[in-house]
């Protein structure tokens, strides 16, 4: 109720208390009750209470904080840094502890889910620093996929571009779809070069720019808009439909005594031993 703009939190729990509240025609006076809105009627006042939209926050995350709700040994959380907004948000995806930039975060798990699933995954621009020079040889393996340590392959980048050289090393923009774990460091340390600063500027569209590190600010209702229109897509769209099931028919120009098990016996008739024909 007070996630769909009714009232204050607390002023939402003495509007039930009262009694003005149904759920498909009851009366509920529980604090507390659990609803679905999407098979249940819900009415206060009277008037239909509508699904409320997904909260979404953009945290600049620094660097040194765990990309996690909690931590068994006591270290600040990305969860800790948006405690303010008094709901229970949960990370979408992961940066490292040595990354900092654009997290988004929200209470809505499909959303989240449609966020980071690799069919609808969503663009990730980063800044890199790399220790030294980058070479068109290295971008060019980076634009067609690297193989990292443990032999799989990443998928070839969106865009690569460097944009500032120094002495100190070269500045590099990257646009990637995929989250592997580590995956930029580990696709750097396997074409031998090295990553000395890593932030993520922009996710799903969604940039950091203006937004002081630590800070975070809720989306737009343009910015909203856009997910929830590109991204809140119904998980049985795509449960079980990464690979195309395969064909239980025969395949054409194969008969059907081909498609058997080959563990399956075929059964024998109950003929004697001798009614079979013999061997002359």
């Amino acid at each position: 109720m007070a996630q769909a703009g009714i009232a204050s939190r607390r002023k939402c729990e003495e509007i039930i208390q009262s009694g003005k509240v149904t759920v498909d025609g009851e009366v509920v006076t529980e604090l507390g009750t659990k609803v679905d809105l999407d098979t249940q009627r819900v009415e206060v006042f009277g008037k239909p209470l509508d699904k409320p939209r997904p909260v979404v926050v953009l945290l600049n995350k620094p660097r040194g904080v765990i990309c996690s709700a909690s931590d068994p040994e006591g270290r600040q959380t990305v969860v800790d840094l948006v405690k303010e907004e008094g709901l229970r948000l949960f990370p979408v995806g992961r940066l490292d502890f040595n990354t900092s930039g654009a997290l988004l975060l929200t209470n809505d798990g499909e959303l989240a889910h449609a966020l980071t699933h690799p069919r609808f995954g969503a663009a990730k621009k980063y800044l890199i620093k790399f220790r030294g020079a980058v070479g068109d040889a290295m971008l060019e393996k980076w634009k067609q996929g690297v193989v990292l340590e443990d032999g799989t392959r990443t998928r070839p980048v969106i865009s690569i571009s460097r944009i500032e050289e120094s002495e100190g090393g070269t500045w590099v923009h990257v646009v990637i779809k995929e989250g592997k774990n580590r995956q930029l460091r580990r696709m750097a340390e396997a074409t031998g070069m090295q990553i000395s600063k890593l932030k993520r500027v922009e996710f799903a569209g969604i940039n950091i720019e203006n937004l002081p590190v630590g800070k975070y600010r809720r989306l737009t209702t343009k910015e909203l808009d856009k997910l929830i229109k590109e991204y809140a897509i119904s998980e049985k769209n795509f449960v079980n439909n990464d690979r195309p099931k395969k064909e239980s028919l025969p395949r054409r120009g194969k008969s059907a005594s081909a498609t058997r098990p080959k563990n399956r016996k075929t059964p024998r008739t109950a003929t004697s031993r001798s009614d079979r024909p013999r061997n002359r």
